[in-house]
C-alpha cells in the first residue's frame, strides 16, 4: 500500500512537473523561435481555443461538422463591428461571442432532437449555408473575396511576438474555463450522458437542456477564436470556414485524444503546425502528414495523450515495485 502511495505521488509529481514544463515552454517560445515559427505557435494557441469548444460537444457524445461556420460567425461581426463602425476591440471580441452563441440557441434546440448520423449531416449541411452567406452577402460579408485590412485589436498588437501573448493568454483562460466546468457537477452530468443518455435520465439529468448549452458554450468559445484569429490575420474570407476546417476540428480531437483537455492542444499543434513545417516538401506534403497521421492513430488509438498516460502507467508501476 506504501508502494502504491509512492507511485501515485510520483505520477502527481510528474504531472505537476510537465505542467510546469509545458508553461515554461510556451512562455519562452517566441524568444526561441522568432518570425514565422512564433505566427504558427500563434495560430495554434488560437486554434486550440475552438478545438477546446469542439471538445465539450464532442464529450456530450455530438459530432457537429458546422463548428467552423460558429468562428465565421465571429469572425465577421468582429471585423465589421471594428472596420464599419469603429468599435473597441473588447465590444468587437465579446459581440463576436454572444452572435455565435445566439445562432446556436436559435438551431440548437432544433438540430439537438436528431441524433447519430442524422446530427452530423444536418450541422454539415448548416455550416455550408452559413458559408453560402457570407459568400453571398457582398454588402455586408464582402462575398468571395471576405474582409482585408482588418485592424489588429490595439496598436501594440500588430507585432507577433505581442499577439502570441494575448493568444496564450486567452488559450490558458479557455482551457482552464473548460477545465473547471468538466469537474463540476455539470461536468459530471456531461460524462453521464455521453455513456448512456436514457439512464442518465433515469437519475433525473435534464438531458436536453444539459445538451443545448454544451452546444451553446462550444460554439461561444469558436465564436471567440473567430474574433481573435481575424484580427490576427487581417484577413477573413468564406474559405476560412469551409467543411474543411471543421472536419480539422475533429482531426485534432481525435489525434490529441477525445478523452482529456489536453487533447485539443496537443491535436492542435499536429494538425496546425506539422503542415506549417512541411511547406519545404509541398509535393510531398500530403503524403508525409497522411503517413504520420495513419501511424499515430494506429499505434495511439486513444490519441497522442495516450503517449502520457502509458509514461505515466509505466514510472508509476516501477516506483511501486509492480510490472507494468
Amino acid at each position: 500500500m506504501i508502494m502504491q502511495g509512492n507511485g501515485d505521488a510520483h505520477q502527481a509529481r510528474l504531472r505537476w512537473a510537465l505542467t510546469g514544463g509545458l508553461a515554461l515552454i510556451l512562455l519562452i517560445y517566441p524568444f526561441i523561435f522568432t518570425g514565422f515559427r512564433t505566427h504558427v505557435g500563434t495560430l495554434v494557441l488560437l486554434t486550440t481555443i475552438g478545438a477546446t469548444g469542439f471538445h465539450l460537444i464532442l464529450r456530450v457524445g455530438l459530432v457537429s461538422l458546422g463548428h467552423a461556420a460558429f468562428a465565421g460567425i465571429g469572425g465577421y461581426t468582429s471585423a465589421i463591428l471594428m472596420k464599419n463602425y469603429g468599435m473597441p476591440w473588447p465590444i468587437c471580441f465579446l459581440g463576436a461571442g454572444v452572435s455565435a452563441a445566439v445562432m446556436a440557441l436559435l438551431i440548437g434546440p432544433i438540430v439537438l432532437r436528431l441524433k447519430g448520423v442524422y446530427f452530423v449531416l444536418i450541422t454539415f449541411t448548416l455550416g455550408e449555408i452559413l458559408r453560402l452567406i457570407f459568400n453571398d452577402w457582398q454588402s455586408v460579408t464582402g462575398g468571395a473575396n471576405g474582409i482585408s485590412h482588418i485592424p489588429p485589436p490595439w496598436p501594440a498588437l500588430q507585432n507577433t511576438t505581442s499577439y502570441y501573448y494575448l493568444a496564450l493568454v486567452m488559450s490558458a483562460a479557455t482551457m482552464l474555463f473548460a477545465s473547471r466546468l468538466l469537474s463540476s457537477d455539470f461536468g459530471r452530468k456531461i460524462d453521464a450522458i455521453r455513456e448512456s443518455e436514457s439512464l442518465a435520465e433515469a437519475n433525473g439529468i435534464p438531458v436536453f437542456a444539459t445538451k443545448v448549452a454544451v452546444f451553446i458554450i462550444g460554439c461561444t468559445l469558436a465564436g471567440l477564436q473567430g474574433s481573435l484569429q481575424a484580427h490576427f490575420i487581417r484577413l477573413i474570407s468564406p474559405l476560412s470556414y469551409s467543411f474543411q476546417e471543421s472536419l480539422n476540428f475533429l482531426v485534432m480531437n481525435v489525434v490529441g485524444g477525445t478523452h482529456s483537455l489536453a487533447g485539443p492542444l496537443i491535436g492542435s499543434i499536429f494538425l496546425v503546425a506539422l503542415p506549417e513545417f512541411l511547406r519545404g516538401w509541398v509535393e510531398y506534403q500530403f503524403v508525409i502528414y497522411g503517413v504520420i497521421l495513419v501511424i499515430v492513430m494506429a499505434a495511439l488509438p486513444g490519441g497522442l495523450v495516450e503517449l502520457w498516460q502509458i509514461i505515466s502507467r509505466r514510472t508509476g508501476a516501477l516506483i511501486s515495485g509492480k510490472r507494468p
